[in-house]
């Protein structure tokens, strides 16, 4: 799975998506240790996606705070602090 198609997929779906892949990642786990897994490269494949979803994700909530603390907090100009006179 590619990280553009997890972009444009809602917040909802990623979790569904990502529950989904936990409980192949358990079932996998079961089948690789009672050796019936015959394709042990398929763990891996669901252990990156799984952490590309979490990344994802990451980004998205990050992205919604920064809008929304913007949109409540206006920008203010800091004034530039004065160099102090040495006294002589």
């Amino acid at each position: 799975m590619k990280a553009v198609e997890l972009k444009n997929k809602s917040t909802d779906e990623l979790q569904k998506l990502l529950i989904d892949l936990r409980k192949d990642q358990m079932n996998m786990r079961f089948q690789k240790v009672g050796a019936q897994l015959a394709n042990t490269s398929l763990v891996r494949k669901v252990r990156r996606d799984i952490a590309r979803i979490k990344t994802v994700m990451a980004g998205l909530t990050t992205a919604k705070s920064v809008k929304t603390a913007k949109a409540a907090k206006p920008e203010t100009t800091i004034a530039k602090p004065t160099k102090a006179k040495a006294k002589a």
